[in-house]
């Protein structure tokens, strides 16, 4: 394996950039689908009828 950093040694850096790219991405989606999970809690609540008092 390390004859292949060897010949190629700017491989690491591709690997460690897709590593960070996917981590970019899991971060983006993971945040973004918690907010729509909290506007789809709030919608509902909005939306049940008010009983009068």
């Amino acid at each position: 394996m390390s004859d292949l950093f060897d010949e190629y040694p700017m491989l690491i850096f591709a690997l460690e950039s897709l590593v960070a790219l996917f981590l970019l991405v899991f971060i983006v989606v993971w945040t973004s689908s918690g907010k729509k999970k909290a506007a789809r809690a709030n919608a509902g609540e909005q939306q049940k009828p008010q009983s009068p008092q």
